[in-house]
């Protein structure tokens, strides 16, 4: 948490997230990456809670956008290939040559998982492809509900943060003016 801070990666407002809930709080993470020393850190602690949980993969899937330099990272940490799904038409697809070989094991990896829809949408890529997913791995876990993806999830922090359906959300009750940060 002190890294978010220090790096301004905590905004606080009044969001739409990646979900499609609101909240006054919203994590940038890409942010910490601005200074590679800090990503690189924080990535090789997500490794390290991947590697005590003996959920070593044999490849790590980003979710683009924000997964993109977590599951890089995460993957050179655990010294294995790295390849990313992006939205192509609405739908996430592995494109750019990338493949995903019958039986891998998989890790997914995003930046902030919510309520984990993301890596649900890469996780129906990596199965149909004919992987297997063995976990997700994020750095922040905002909101301690249940999530989307039914496999173990490893992060740096869990933080539970207030979020809302539109029609329930008391910022834009209040009339708070609203951003979209994020890449959806």
């Amino acid at each position: 948490m002190d890294e978010m801070r220090r790096s301004g990666a905590m905004l606080e407002g009044h969001f739409t997230l990646s979900s499609g809930l609101h909240s006054g709080r919203y994590f940038q993470c890409a942010l910490l990456f601005e200074d590679p020393h800090v990503g690189r850190r924080l990535t090789e602690a997500l490794a390290q809670t991947v590697q005590r949980a003996g959920a070593v993969p044999d490849k790590v899937v980003g979710v683009a956008l924000g997964g993109m330099l977590v599951g890089h990272e995460l993957a050179a940490a655990l010294r294995v290939p790295s390849v990313f799904v992006e939205r192509s038409e609405g739908k996430m697809a592995l494109r750019r040559g990338f493949q995903i070989k019958p039986g891998e094991r998989v890790l997914i990896a995003e930046d902030v998982v919510t309520t984990g829809g993301s890596s649900s949408e890469a996780a129906e890529v990596v199965h149909r492809l004919g992987g297997n997913v063995i976990g997700q791995a994020a750095l922040l876990h905002r909101t301690l509900g249940p999530l989307a993806l039914n496999v173990p999830l490893y992060s740096l922090l869990e933080i539970d943060v207030e979020s809302w359906p539109a029609e329930q959300c008391p910022l834009c009750r209040r009339g708070m003016p609203i951003s979209k940060p994020g890449s959806r």
